[in-house]
């Protein structure tokens, strides 16, 4: 890991664990040092993941490590189970277990027939990749996993997959979801990997109408459901006004029937409404208005693709994550090889709309317009759940800050 001067990119294994917490009816117990433990939880609490009862260490001592003794996870499978009685225990390695080669799906087999609950195991420990790494091996292990065989048929619901905690405004953006959904097709969601969803609501992902794929490292996830229940996908995410249209229109297709003649209606008028910002450019003397955006891979191409649309051009997209999960990547996306890097590019913008993060903010010079589009957060905290960045109420809110950018040009 280079030197990082704010918060480094989080591992793998953070990445699976603010996946799995998103889960009711289960519990986390992560194998190692309460220390690794203690600092996730700050983390996750600012992710706004609920930890009551639902994430546990182990704890080791140095005769666990030297000696390999694992009585301190058996101890705790069973009482785990004893009093809390989960559906499901998801059994996740720390660095130093990874470090030591611990064999956790072993231990999991053997302790399988002690307890009533269902034992996963996880044994990234933090060394395969950032946290898109482990956000893919979390959404695949868990469709292997948990589905029934022979689930419930259900028309009217609809699963996300690549839905994510860790990222900005998370919650918001999953009830602008909901919301498009049922004006658009009387649709609901059914599991949602991983936000605010269920063992009970994974275990019937078979029996739904279509997946919808929000970000790239969930494809995975969603061909393991196709190849066994046959339930087709569509992966993209509804940023901006055309991009929500779009979104909704290959669902209808795929579904076979039209989307609500009321929602599309809606929609146009706003497309015709915004073309109006393709104008500003030709009017502008001295200013050429430009944007730069720092974030997520999905959240970074689906908004740029928005502000290409307004005549606001983006010359920087810089994605704070590795791009393995990605298919044929934007080659306009840049991923910087250290912090100073990324830092050193943000420090020259002068006169932009820049659309980043807290520690993005805090070094660009004081002529740019910013907007929090992406993790983390440094001041202030999340709170609202009704202010997305995707869909018709996100582009709404975009336009906001595209607003008083203009008001500043020349």
């Amino acid at each position: 890991m280079s030197l990082t001067r704010f918060l480094p990119t989080p591992s793998d294994r953070m990445g699976i664990l603010w996946s799995l917490l998103a889960i009711e009816d289960c519990v986390v117990l992560e194998y190692g040092p309460a220390g690794t433990t203690h600092f996730s939880m700050g983390l996750f609490g600012e992710l706004g993941e609920s930890q009551q009862n639902r994430l546990f260490t182990t704890h080791m001592s140095e005769d666990d490590v030297v000696m390999g003794d694992v009585s301190r996870l058996e101890k705790a499978l069973m009482e785990i189970d004893r009093n809390f009685a989960p559906q499901v225990i998801f059994v996740v390695a720390s660095s130093v277990a990874a470090v030591i080669g611990t064999d956790i799906k072993g231990v999991c087999s053997y302790m399988q027939e002690k307890v009533k609950a269902r034992l996963i195991a996880f044994e990234q420990g933090g060394f395969r990749g950032d946290y898109s790494v482990g956000l893919l091996e979390a959404y695949k292990l868990l469709v292997q996993e948990l589905p029934a065989e022979h689930p419930k048929t259900r028309p009217d619901t609809v699963n996300l997959i690549g839905f994510s905690m860790g990222s900005y405004r998370a919650l918001s953006d999953r009830w602008e979801l909901e919301e498009l959904l049922k004006r658009g097709f009387g649709l609901k969601i059914g599991a949602c990997l991983c936000g605010e969803t269920s063992i009970h609501a994974v275990e019937q992902m078979g029996g739904a109408a279509i997946n919808l794929v929000l970000r790239e490292e969930g494809l995975p996830a969603a061909q393991i459901l196709e190849k066994r229940f046959g339930t087709p996908f569509f992966a993209g995410s509804p940023y901006g006004y055309q991009g929500t249209l779009d979104w909704l229109q290959k669902i209808g297709e795929m579904l076979g029937r039209p989307c609500n003649p009321e929602l599309e209606a809606e929609l146009r008028e706003r497309i015709n409404e915004a073309a109006q910002y393709k104008m500003y450019w030709m009017m502008l003397k001295e200013d050429c208005p430009k944007a730069a955006l720092t974030g997520e891979y999905h959240t970074i191409t689906g908004i740029a693709e928005f502000l290409r649309e307004l005549g606001f051009p983006a010359e920087n997209k810089i994605c704070l994550h590795a791009l393995r999960g990605i298919q044929n990547p934007d080659p306009s996306v840049r991923i910087c090889a250290s912090e100073k890097e990324r830092l050193d590019i943000l420090r020259g913008l002068h006169r932009q709309l820049i659309l980043a993060d807290d520690p993005s903010m805090s070094v660009c010079p004081s002529d740019n317009v910013f907007l929090r589009i992406s993790m983390p957060v440094v001041r202030g905290g999340q709170v609202a759940k009704h202010l997305p960045l995707m869909g018709i109420r996100g582009a709404d809110f975009l336009l906001e800050t595209l607003e008083e950018y203009l008001q500043m040009l020349k």
